[in-house]
């Protein structure tokens, strides 16, 4: 067994909800322990601010134009996060070895080899007084990658530790449920002869149109377990128009950004039935993406865990069984995994692998030429 490191992982996903921040213990390899997470809520100004930039983002020339006002909201980001992770510091007294710094992205082309997250590693480094690894995703843009998704190495230590424990047999497959929705199917380690195997894209929206739309219609985040879409009635023409224009990941080869969707196909439905159609439109997204990879891989195990704020979403998930009948989904909660904090666990073990010089990103989850490292680390102190 190699050296075991701490490592803290910070995560700010596509929700815009705040700060995911995880302390897990790691060879980077095969040996994953648990030991904390954490959840610093953004303020209402922030959230504004970041949706602002996001939103004004639409194309790489403007990354340029907004320089000046995204290093600012860089800098904001950036000492959000130092506050985090100085407060679980203070109170876990444990020494950390090393920072993955994941940031806020608000911009993502894999065409353009561009993805932007906000987030200073530097500085964070300079203030946390820590080794930092941040800007994961550029070495896989670089060399034919999509950029994403990273987090399958990781998913599977989870599942093999899983199966050690609970016996849950293989392919095991996870459905990350987040702003956008990715699956990952796993692969046992005693099965050297496909241990690269591990298959893993984006699939669809996940929670981004559900949330845009309750955003903009109400004056909730987001749809608390589904309820606003279960007390509405899905427009089963809107639906089906909407399914046979989307044409965007006919082939799964391509990462997804929240700005491929719009909830523009949903206009002039009520708040009710506007939820409830634009749930069941990226349920079967979701189902299709699932559907996909059984028929790839020839597997007759249907077993999902599912983990992202996604899964709390009861609807969603009913129309995802509804949309394929064949499959078990259980949140991973259920195996005494945390699910709201895989991602940021994943950047806590991806920060271990990168120190390592370990691969993060492989063929068949990103399309990379080869497994590439990736990362940048930062000593600034």
């Amino acid at each position: 067994m190699g050296k075991i490191y701490t490592a803290i992982g910070l995560m700010s996903g596509t929700s815009l909800d705040g700060v995911d921040l995880s302390i897990i213990k790691s060879d980077g390899k095969r040996e994953f322990s648990s030991i904390s997470n954490g959840f610093f809520e953004y303020n209402e100004k922030l959230i504004e601010k970041i949706l602002y930039i996001r939103e004004k983002i639409t194309n790489s020339d403007k990354l340029k134009i907004h320089l000046g006002e995204i290093e600012d909201l860089e800098r904001e980001i950036t000492l959000f996060n130092v506050k985090a992770v100085n407060e679980i510091l203070e109170k876990s007294k444990l020494p950390i070895d090393l920072i993955g710094f994941h940031g806020q992205t608000i911009f993502h082309n894999p065409e353009k080899k561009i993805s932007k997250q906000l987030g200073n590693g530097k500085l964070l480094s300079q203030l946390t007084k820590k080794k930092v690894i941040y800007n994961f995703r550029q070495n896989d843009l670089e060399n034919g990658g999509q950029g994403a998704p990273l987090t399958p190495i990781f998913h599977n230590v989870l599942t093999n530790n899983l199966n050690k424990k609970f016996n849950l047999g293989f392919p095991l497959n996870i459905l990350n449920i987040g702003g956008i929705s990715n699956i990952t199917s796993t692969v046992n380690w005693n099965n050297l002869e496909h241990i690269d195997k591990i298959y893993a894209f984006d699939i669809g929206p996940g929670n981004c149109l559900i949330d845009e739309w309750i955003r903009k219609n109400s004056n909730k985040k987001y749809d608390k377990a589904g309820l606003i879409a279960s007390s509405g009635k899905i427009d089963k023409l809107v639906l089906n128009q909407a399914l046979e224009n989307f044409t965007e990941n006919s082939n799964y080869k391509k990462s997804l950004d929240v700005k491929d969707f719009d909830i523009f196909f949903a206009k002039g439905l009520s708040l009710e039935n506007g939820a409830a159609t634009i749930t069941n439109f990226t349920a079967k997204l979701i189902a299709d993406g699932m559907s996909y990879l059984h028929e790839m891989r020839r597997s007759v195990k249907y077993k999902w865990l599912v983990c992202g704020g996604g899964r709390k979403n009861k609807f969603l998930l009913e129309s995802i069984k509804n949309n394929f009948k064949q499959i078990i989904i259980e949140p991973i909660d259920q195996y005494e995994i945390d699910g709201d904090f895989v991602e940021s666990q994943a950047f806590a073990y991806l920060a271990i692998r990168s120190f390592l010089k370990l691969p993060i990103s492989f063929p068949e989850t990103t399309g990379c030429k080869k497994p590439m490292t990736g990362g940048v680390l930062v000593k600034n102190f």
